[in-house]
């Protein structure tokens, strides 16, 4: 099993709602989509020095 799978057979055996399992882990995919989309968009990695002073950098400076 996975770590979603078991979150989610946690929440049914303790019989709580499986709501914010799935809220959790779709937030966790919308801001990984994002972070991808954001890194193919300036065409270099989070942290790397070629965004530095650019105008076009993940900060905003």
């Amino acid at each position: 099993m996975n770590h979603f799978t078991t979150e989610l057979v946690e929440a049914l055996v303790k019989k709580q709602g499986i709501t914010e399992v799935f809220r959790s882990h779709l937030e966790t995919a919308i801001n990984s989509l994002l972070q991808t989309e954001l890194t193919e968009f300036l065409d270099y990695k989070k942290y790397d020095r070629i965004g530095f002073h650019s105008g076009n950098s993940r900060s905003g400076i």
